[in-house]
């Protein structure tokens, strides 16, 4: 999972897009990068790190010019290494490329196959390259033209952001896998007067740090051209039903985007309320798993008319270094992160609400912590279906012998985590709660096991040696 962000047309293209994948940190924290363009040539900076480690004033200062587009990456298809960080930035024969990508393409094996035996070089093992080398081969003049050639040979989920010399675009899969806004800033210079600069991001909670207003999301389908002349709209590809990544209400999105027109805090509220009628308990509180499961619990406990109250608190000074002690600690690492209210929870019958459960490790933490605080009975509730498979379509879950929900039943989970009872939101109820149906616009694969677009197996390929200096 990635966030990207573009600017075209703002005096501080590379300042605005520095706070821009900030605002969309949450989806990955591994790299970050942006390119700038001072309509002349691109300036690129990226590598290891959160934002704040990858970038200081001195550093966006070199990133001159009006358009620029950033990334932050939680690597899916290629390793955690600094030659995989985003944009790509490349040299062609017409000039200059940055690409950011969010998203997995599910040919990307056998096209990389086919591009290596005519004689390209890769530079990284991410996927994304794939559509670099594309787009230097196609044979159209127009700079649309070529990158509707190149996504014409893809297939899966992505979401994609091109900046060159003069030109941004932006690019949706038919599928609408991945999430893409078009927003504006009005802009006044001394010298030219009222201006728009144009917006794009993964999510529209980036909108509101830089001043933007949300215009619409990136139809499936389509590609965005953004110059002095303004947004240019065009559509390259068959109509396909879309299939949204439900995951982004469940998880991803950050509670105060919008999703098209949906907003996530009140779609993971409408998941606990329907996880309240689903499963009901008698209980003294409801407590969410922070941060992932506040909002569904506020909605359960509405629902259910049980108090709602904060019984862990979530450490927000992790860094991504830190040092464990010596002499061992049981389940340190989920005491770093979360701690529990004693005076809250003891004696208390408790509702304990997460967004997802995957392989069950830090659910069975929690309730051994809760225990060990003086919970009298913990009653895990989650505001989403099993998670019975893997996602193809750039969600980093793990392989189907690693989901605890496609290997043990309910109560052989209930019985591995170690609380006394056990409710998962069910799938006709999660979309539902969307005000969907199966079969609808929403990929659920990873519940369902139903995969819109085949995919091959994953690429086998080294990660690359990286000097240092």
């Amino acid at each position: 999972m990635c966030g990207i962000f573009g600017i075209y047309g703002h005096p501080e293209a590379a300042n605005l897009a520095y706070l821009g994948i900030h605002a969309l940190q949450h989806r990955g924290q591994e790299s970050a990068g942006i390119s700038a363009s001072d309509r002349t040539r691109l300036r690129t900076v990226r590598g290891l790190g959160s934002v704040v480690d990858v970038f200081d004033p001195q550093t966006l200062g070199r990133l001159n010019g009006r358009s620029a587009i950033g990334h932050v990456r939680y690597s899916t298809a290629g390793g955690s290494d600094e030659a995989n960080a985003q944009p790509i930035a490349v040299r062609h024969g017409r000039g200059q490329l940055a690409v950011a990508h969010n998203g997995n393409l599910a040919n990307a094996g056998s096209l990389r196959r086919e591009l290596e035996r005519a004689g390209s070089i890769f530079a990284t093992n991410s996927d994304s390259e794939v559509i670099v080398h594309l787009f230097a081969k196609a044979k159209a003049h127009k700079l649309v033209d070529r990158v509707a050639a190149a996504l014409k040979r893809i297939t899966g989920a992505y979401s994609l952001l091109f900046l060159t010399e003069q030109k941004l675009i932006a690019a949706r899969d038919p599928f609408g896998f991945r999430p893409l806004a078009l927003g504006k800033i009005t802009v006044n210079t001394p010298r030219s007067g009222e201006q728009t600069a144009w917006v794009l991001s993964s999510e529209t909670c980036s909108f509101d740090l830089v001043g933007a207003e949300y215009i619409r999301p990136v139809e499936p389908g389509e590609i965005l051209v953004i110059d002095r002349d303004g947004v240019h709209s065009h559509k390259r590809f068959d109509a396909q039903p879309s299939r949204f990544c439900v995951f982004e209400h469940v998880y991803f999105a950050r509670p105060d985007t919008l999703l098209g027109q949906d907003s996530v805090y009140l779609s993971r509220q409408a998941f606990g309320r329907q996880l309240a009628r689903e499963y009901p308990v008698d209980a003294d509180l409801v407590i969410p798993v922070p941060d992932s499961g506040n909002t569904a619990a506020l909605g359960y406990a509405r629902e259910a008319d049980i108090p709602f109250e904060m019984g862990m608190i979530r450490s927000h000074y992790i860094g991504r270094t830190f040092i464990e002690p010596q002499q061992s600690i049981r389940n340190f690492g989920v005491k770093l992160k979360l701690g529990p209210v004693r005076k809250l929870i003891e004696g208390k019958r408790l509702v304990v609400i997460d967004d997802s459960l995957v392989r069950g490790t830090t659910s069975k933490k929690i309730v051994t912590m809760l225990r060990a605080a003086g919970a009298k009975e913990i009653h895990l509730r989650i505001s989403s279906p099993p998670v019975t498979h893997s996602c193809q379509y750039g969600i980093d879950t793990p392989t189907r012998g690693e989901l605890i929900a496609a290997n043990k039943s309910l109560e052989e989970t209930r019985e591995h985590i170690g609380c006394d009872s056990l409710g998962y939101l069910s799938l006709e109820g999660m979309l539902a709660a969307l005000n969907d149906l199966p079969g609808g616009h929403y990929c659920d694969a990873c519940f369902s096991g139903d995969y819109p677009v085949p995919f091959e197996q994953p690429m086998k390929i080294k990660p690359l040696p990286l000097l240092r200096r």
